[in-house]
């Protein structure tokens, strides 16, 4: 068949939304044998061939990797040349994603530094492929994405003490002098300059990142704040949720965004990041591999962390991903990244509704968040209720017929 359900899975990391409230339980409800613990976290669902935790037919225990690799006609000739998919793993991964508490201060690398790292050291970097990511808002989502522009950087560092205590003067000195001329894009010196600084503080002594944050909590829970009232929040919540950790000062070095329902952002390789709350649809190329420096009891892989990054400083909307009509449909809205791997459909329909989506050169997942949905092509149709995933053939014209108000997220390659 073209189209057949496909049953993911769920990882209760920490930092997960708890029990019903968490959108990633609600979903993993649909998954057959899954019991609800009420105080259990439910951080993500997987949606794709990833070794880790792959989907499996839907059924069956045959893996889709497995399935696809005996019909290759599903993933498509050309998709299957571009991304040596032959073996049945899709060039894409696809998540829901429930945030309470903060992910780790992180980045993931491009191409050839993940062949690198997993040669050297694979018990840590799980494979070799980068880890280019989209996040697409479905409900008020935080983040921290970016570098800030430099002069912004260069405020902080001149009227927050607890910041510039972590930075050696003569770096400092070096910094604000490149702020204060600077325009984007940067040249290298400027990369040099942001790059020391927060090497600096990324690499400050623990006692003393402790006992400047102590006195930085204790500033904005009591007195005058110089600041917004937005970084003054941030620094509060991630201080509750790690408390001494050197992650809390990236609240004055990278971008804190806010999107709504709808919204997107794209981060490349090597563009730090941490995710603050909500609940976001993920997709990114077929990897698990991630970098991490702070706000997390797991390994910090600084050096690797620091070496690793762009040091592009820019205004968020640099990162935003700008939504388009989806190949002449009316309720289907594109969400298109500049990488090769992936891209997103999003469709909102209204009770009894149609929508035909026309044949796609590659493979495809799609789940239901909202409502329910009949999905019908040559050949077959199934139901698809809210939490359920199919996935769908190359080449395949799918038409969608809603049952009342629904809402559908289509992750594809081409």
């Amino acid at each position: 068949m073209s189209v057949f359900k496909i049953q993911p899975t769920a990882q209760q990391y920490d930092w997960g939304k708890i029990g019903s409230n968490s959108k990633v339980a609600q979903f993993a409800t649909r998954i057959p044998g899954f019991r609800l613990d009420e105080n259990g976290p439910y951080a993500e669902l997987w949606m794709g061939t990833h070794p880790k935790s792959p989907s499996l037919v839907a059924g069956s225990s045959v893996p889709l990797a497995e399935h696809l690799a005996a019909h290759p006609t599903l993933i498509g000739e050309s998709v299957a040349t571009r991304f040596d998919a032959g073996g049945g793993n899709l060039p894409f991964l696809f998540k829901v994603l429930a945030i309470e508490k903060a992910l780790s201060i992180q980045t993931h690398p491009d191409k050839k530094t993940a062949q690198v790292l997993f040669a050297q050291q694979p018990d840590i970097y799980k494979d070799d492929n980068h880890k280019p990511e989209m996040a697409l808002a479905l409900t008020p989502f935080a983040a921290l994405c970016g570098f800030m522009p430099l002069p912004q950087i260069a405020t902080y560092l001149r009227t927050t003490p607890e910041l510039a205590s972590l930075v050696p003067p003569t770096i400092t000195a070096d910094f604000l002098a490149l702020a204060e001329t600077t325009s984007t894009p940067h040249g290298p010196a400027e990369k040099v300059a942001l790059k020391n600084v927060f090497a600096a503080v990324m690499t400050a002594d623990e006692a003393q990142v402790k006992s400047q944050l102590d006195l930085l909590v204790a500033r904005y829970q009591t007195g005058p704040k110089d600041v917004a009232q937005d970084t003054v929040d941030l620094v509060l919540r991630l201080n509750s949720q790690f408390p001494g950790d050197i992650g809390i000062f990236c609240a004055f070095l990278l971008n804190y965004v806010h999107l709504n329902a709808g919204e997107a952002i794209f981060l490349g390789a090597g563009e730090p990041h941490a995710y603050v709350s909500g609940d976001i649809m993920e997709c990114m190329a077929n990897s698990d591999n991630v970098i991490r420096a702070g706000l997390t009891p797991k390994l910090r892989d600084i050096p690797n962390l620091v070496a690793g990054l762009t040091y592009e400083a820019d205004a968020p909307t640099r990162h935003v991903v700008q939504p388009t009509a989806f190949r002449g449909t009316t309720a289907s809205t594109l969400y298109d990244p500049p990488i090769r791997e992936f891209s997103v459909v999003q469709v909102r329909l209204a009770a009894a509704a149609t929508e035909t989506h026309p044949p796609v050169a590659g493979p495809s997942i799609a789940i239901v968040t909202e409502g329910s949905s009949t999905v019908r092509w040559d050949g077959g149709e199934i139901e698809l209720v809210q939490g359920e995933v199919a996935f769908i053939g190359a080449n395949a014209e799918v038409v969608f017929t809603s049952n009342g108000p629904l809402t559908l997220y289509r992750a594809f390659v081409e």
